[in-house]
């Protein structure tokens, strides 16, 4: 019996269980939140072997002698006959209940059994469909693990590979029975028993227990012979002696460590995975920021080119005005304009301002042409460099995750959709015009993107070539139409040229203003679609950092109470 002090332990560590197994069923992850559930469910039984060992290896004899029930428990015969997990509790009157096609459990009045439970599983060699049956239901919830073997061969592989398994993954306490031992002289027994101790202790057990049992010997009351004695003291010392429930405590509070454990490696990965992808959205920002002043700074050159070629044309013009509206040029005009030989100075001023749009017309769409293609390569560039980051995506999270493996497959699938998402997004000319920089009538064509990737270049230049002067320069031209006309009188010539200097002035900055807005714009317009594609994404990795934050509360406080259970139970 525990004394009070153990109980309340029992009672606390009960509690963390459940929590552990409500954390569990939340993170989502079936057999995690089975496995807690089972262990919740056997922490009220008694001490429980599994025993474990390959077909034929006498695991139902052994068991059947250590019962001592005067009759076969587990059936026995030539044949394996252990198709199911046989769990063996005490019970009066004796009774057997089908749980499920994998599982029975059988109650018998045996006194051995008011102390510990005994599973009986089928061979390791054969359990292949119950595998997960017997390790999620059973060896986390086991308080030893008895692994027959046959005396004559010891060293069966899958016996050996099951063993790897609980012993890697779990750490159980675990024993050694070579059963069968009176098909065996002594000195060949003793050959087998040094072997399987080394074996062992290259697995990793420093000090193995080994038994060498014969279930025959035992049931034809060859007790002295049989092994049995040493194995039954072997459970009086460390089970049945009033220790069983204090050990049961320690091994439920190892294996809630262990799963808890398992929960930090994985939450370990998932944050891993996390800060991946964060710096990796970071690292799109940055690119993006990068290529959008790399744009800007085209931007700047161009326009800069485009108004020294404005200031260039006005000023030349200008100069023409000037000299035109001179005295002795003006009666000249007048005199000549009177007998039809040269254009009178309202045709003359009228030639002028068409001459300045053909040359502003002719000046700026080549300087824009030559431009664009700067201009169009970095925006391309851009594109094409997050597209590569996007293929070149850093996975932590692997599918086959443990415990997280929903949350790697969602990942998976967004990044995925990302991807094929991109590859559209580059493929359609359309998401690389702005009405704000093309005019509604430009003309691209729905073939000038290229398989590879965009070819941005190709749809600005197409646009562009829509463009007129007046476009550019914010109706400049109109201004200075609506100044030359009516004029006719020299006179005036200061008031005209002064008119038309501020005019130009002011056509330079409307259109220094209609370039930065247009060019500048479209280059945010296009950053902004880009970072469009990540919205799904970006609501994936919100809610990670939730989630991941909720799950590292949890696990901390789990994590504290066992610590405390643990410690209260080594001054117990």
């Amino acid at each position: 019996m525990l004394n009070q002090r153990a109980e309340a332990l029992r009672s606390q560590l009960e509690d963390i269980v459940k929590d552990l197994h409500h954390l569990s069923q939340e993170i989502g992850h079936k057999d995690l939140a089975a496995m807690v559930g089972e262990l919740r469910n056997r922490m009220g039984e008694p001490y429980m072997f599994v025993i474990v060992g390959e077909v034929k290896a006498g695991k139902s004899s052994f068991v059947n002698a250590l019962l001592d029930a005067g009759r076969e428990i587990c059936k026995v015969a030539p044949q394996p006959m252990t198709d199911t997990i046989q769990q063996i509790l005490y019970g009066d009157p004796e009774s057997e209940v089908v749980v499920n096609p994998y599982l029975k459990k059988i109650m018998i009045p045996a006194d051995i059994l008011r102390d510990i439970a005994i599973v009986d599983t089928p061979g390791t060699n054969s359990i292949v469909e119950r595998h997960q049956e017997i390790t999620e239901k059973f060896i986390p919830a086991s308080d030893l693990v008895i692994f027959v073997f046959e005396a004559k061969n010891p060293y069966r592989q899958s016996a050996w590979d099951f063993f790897d398994f609980i012993h890697r993954d779990w750490h159980k306490k675990i024993v050694f029975v070579l059963q069968q031992k009176d098909l065996l002289n002594a000195e060949d027994l003793g050959v087998n028993q040094r072997g399987l101790y080394d074996f062992a202790q290259k697995k990793g057990l420093q000090e193995p227990v080994i038994f060498a049992t014969s279930a025959k010997d035992e049931l034809e009351g060859l007790f002295d012979t049989s092994g049995f004695s040493a194995m039954r003291d072997y459970i009086r010392t460390h089970v049945t002696g009033g220790r069983g429930a204090a050990l049961k405590l320690q091994n439920n509070l190892e294996t809630s460590n262990m799963i808890l454990g398992r929960i930090r490696t994985d939450l370990d990965t998932r944050a891993r995975q996390y800060k991946a992808d964060i710096a990796f959205r970071e690292d799109i920002h940055q690119t993006l920021d990068s290529q959008e002043k790399k744009s800007n700074h085209q931007v700047g050159i161009l326009i800069e080119n485009l108004l020294n070629g404005y200031d260039r044309i006005t000023r030349e013009t200008g100069e023409e005005l000037a000299n035109g509206l001179s005295f002795p040029s003006m009666l000249k005009r007048s005199f000549m304009g009177i007998f039809g030989k040269k254009a009178s100075i309202k045709d003359w001023l009228d030639g002028l301002a068409k001459e300045l749009e053909r040359n502003l017309n002719a000046e700026l769409r080549t300087k824009l042409n030559d431009g664009v293609v700067d201009l169009a390569d970095s925006i391309q560039q851009m594109a094409k460099m997050i597209d590569l980051k996007i293929r070149a995506g850093n996975t932590v999270v692997r599918s086959d995750s443990y415990i997280f493996e929903d949350i790697a497959d969602k990942r998976s699938s967004v990044l995925k959709e990302l991807q094929e998402a991109f590859g559209r997004f580059l493929s359609r000319a359309e998401n690389f015009t702005d009405e704000r920089l093309f005019p509604e009538n430009a003309s691209v064509s729905s073939n000038i993107a290229a398989s590879s990737g965009v070819a941005i270049i190709g749809i600005i230049l197409a646009a562009v070539t829509k463009i007129t002067v007046l476009d550019i320069t914010g109706g400049v031209l109109t201004g200075i139409g609506l100044l030359f006309a009516g004029i006719s009188s020299v006179m005036q010539r200061r008031k005209i040229v002064n008119g038309f200097d501020e005019e130009i002035v002011r056509g330079r900055k409307r259109m220094q203003e209609a370039l930065d807005t247009k060019l500048s714009g479209y280059v945010r317009t296009i950053k902004s679609r880009i970072n469009d594609n990540f919205t799904e994404l970006d609501a994936l990795l919100g809610n990670e950092e939730k989630q991941i934050a909720h799950y590292e509360t949890a696990f901390e406080a789990l994590d504290k109470r066992l610590s405390e259970v643990g410690n209260q139970l080594k001054i117990n």
